[in-house]
């Protein structure tokens, strides 16, 4: 029997209504909704359900949305009979799967991604940031062209290293769309621009991070009970110090996803279950390694399907 992995989404799996029927007829999910209502002083529950989408789409709701979802999923998942060897998450979801992990508190963790969303959209003026997917490019190739482009353009760096071929850049307004122009040069079949608040996980979201290191430093974190592998480096860690610090350096680093699932793959993982909305995960990691079996809890009756397969 290989070993099993939580994957927990990040910014962009979002959709209005995910969640509620976990909401309608789970009551431990129920109360997770109502716990980010109550820590956050406001129906956070409203937005996820109803919208309006611009509302959700926005980065200070989208966080904080995407994290309960996930775990009022995971909380009607718990206890079904499977327990995680590991715990990883896509950037924000990395906050999920720490709370999975019992490093976190659920009402710490949606505060201080509620923060971090803030902080991230104020770190870079509107309209001078940029990001951009870039398809079919090797790694190396396209760091490259990114350093070239720095020195001429303006700064443009890797952002999301996602699964072979599909890497999404981050940087200057100027330097994403020389990116967007020349992205030929470094073997790119396509590149797309985002729609995005800001230049996630480029080094200009260092002001965020630093306002993060604030939060975060007030906030109570005990050792993992399951190992993370960290979006940063792709290797386990388990110490709260080590993860404090992790999770400061994540706003401005690349998430490097496709290292981590083949780290996972590497210690025996051959079972990947992504919990919350969507299927964006899943889709990364079968790109990554099509062996692995991956299993989407986004909603009940996902869930009911992994109960009957189990």
């Amino acid at each position: 029997m290989g070993k099993i992995a939580f994957v927990f989404p990040g910014q962009g799996a979002q959709a209005v209504g995910m969640g509620k029927d976990a909401f309608d007829t789970i009551d431990a999910s129920r109360a997770i909704f109502e716990r980010a209502d109550e820590a956050l002083g406001f129906k956070l529950s409203d937005i996820i359900f109803n919208g309006p989408d611009e509302s959700l789409k926005q980065t200070i709701n989208t966080q904080p949305a995407l994290l309960t979802v996930s775990l009022a999923l995971l909380e009607a998942f718990r206890g079904r009979g499977m327990v995680p060897d590991y715990v990883a998450g896509h950037s924000l979801g990395e906050y999920s799967a720490l709370v999975a992990a019992g490093v976190l508190s659920f009402e710490d963790a949606v505060r201080t991604v509620r923060a971090r969303g803030e902080f991230m959209e104020q770190a870079v003026p509107s309209g001078q940031g940029a990001m951009a997917a870039v398809l079919g490019a090797e790694r190396d190739a396209l760091s490259a062209l990114c350093a070239a482009v720095s020195a001429e353009a303006g700064a443009v760096e890797l952002a999301n290293v996602n699964c072979p071929g599909q890497i999404v850049v981050s940087g200057t307004a100027a330097g994403v769309q020389a990116i967007v122009e020349r992205g030929k040069e470094a073997g790119a079949k396509r590149v797309i621009p985002l729609e995005v608040s800001g230049p996630f996980h480029s080094t200009l979201m260092r002001p965020a991070a630093e306002r993060l290191e604030g939060v975060l430093a007030e906030v109570s974190m005990t050792d993992a009970a399951v190992p993370l592998v960290a979006n940063v480096t792709a290797q386990t860690v388990t110490d709260a110090a080590s993860i404090r610090r992790l999770l400061a350096e994540q706003v401005y680093s690349p998430v490097l996803w496709e290292d981590s699932v083949r780290f996972l793959i590497d210690q025996g993982v051959d079972t990947f279950v992504e919990i919350g909305s969507g299927t964006v995960l899943a889709g990364l990691i079968k790109k990554i390694d099509k062996s692995v079996t991956v299993i989407s809890v986004n909603s009940t009756a996902a869930l009911e399907a992994v109960l009957t397969q189990a």
